[in-house]
């Protein structure tokens, strides 16, 4: 059954090799807050252990973790979609791959972990929970093609997700829009990032993006300029966090510059 939040990117995870030291740079960055969740059946990895959800601006839009055995760090979202088994079948078909199998989240819902045709992780969730769609916390979220193509069809089958009818030409980045015409995603088909290969980066809001950048670099963070799409929220900056973690910054309500 569809609801107002199918399509929407509805939770990031971060897998870090430095949980702690993660969880020190976002909150100085960004100005998150963390929750401390004790789970009696951890999702990755099994057995009792603690989860840490990242809060901002009343929304909790992010849980991080260390790094599963097999899987490499970084960021992934979750798009909501109305059957996570039947997404993660269809993926397959439209040649992207199950990395993880569909699998329930106690108190939360139904998961799968999946790679898309060029390579980048990707969930769909179903979720059995109250909380909405975390926009205060993020923007848009953000695939560096790297000037491949973006996998349109496949992010169409298992998202609904649709282009715009026109594109302009030589646009260096374009919007993705959900089911209901919401923008879900930005595409950018450069590389901001040197090194960075196909995948999603969290579009992460913040008050002043120039002081977040500053202080990314004071933690030992990369970073560089972003871009700028009509109609659509800027992503002011790129960083590359110090565990290796690639996000993008982008403005939430005013501020000085």
């Amino acid at each position: 059954m569809q609801t107002a939040k199918t399509g929407q990117i509805v939770w990031h995870d971060l897998f870090t090799g430095d949980r702690d030291g993660s969880m020190a740079f976002y909150q100085k960055v960004a100005g998150w807050s963390y929750q401390v969740e004790r789970a009696a059946d951890f999702a990755w990895g099994g057995g009792e252990r603690d989860f840490v959800l990242a809060l901002s601006d009343g929304e909790a839009g992010a849980g991080l973790a260390e790094t599963p055995a097999g899987l490499p760090g970084g960021w992934i979202p979750y798009a909501e979609v109305s059957d996570v088994d039947a997404a993660a079948a269809l993926a397959e078909r439209l040649g992207g791959e199950t990395v993880r199998p569909p699998f329930e989240v106690p108190g939360v819902g139904r998961n799968a972990l999946l790679r898309d045709p060029l390579g980048a992780l990707f969930g769909v969730s179903l979720s059995r929970h109250g909380f909405p769609v975390p926009r205060r916390q993020f923007g848009p979220e953000v695939y560096l093609s790297n000037g491949a193509v973006f996998p349109m069809a496949f992010y169409a089958g298992v998202c609904g997700w649709q282009l715009p009818a026109v594109q302009p030409p030589e646009q260096t980045a374009l919007p993705i829009f959900g089911p209901s015409g919401d923008l879900v995603a930005l595409h950018y088909t450069a590389e901001p990032l040197a090194g960075s290969r196909p995948g999603w980066v969290p579009n992460i809001k913040v008050t002043s993006p120039r002081s977040a950048r500053d202080a990314a670099e004071a933690l030992g963070a990369g970073w560089t300029e972003g871009f700028a799409v009509p109609n659509a929220e800027a992503c002011e900056y790129f960083l590359i966090a110090p565990d290796g973690a690639p996000a993008a910054l982008s403005r939430a309500g005013t501020g000085s510059p």
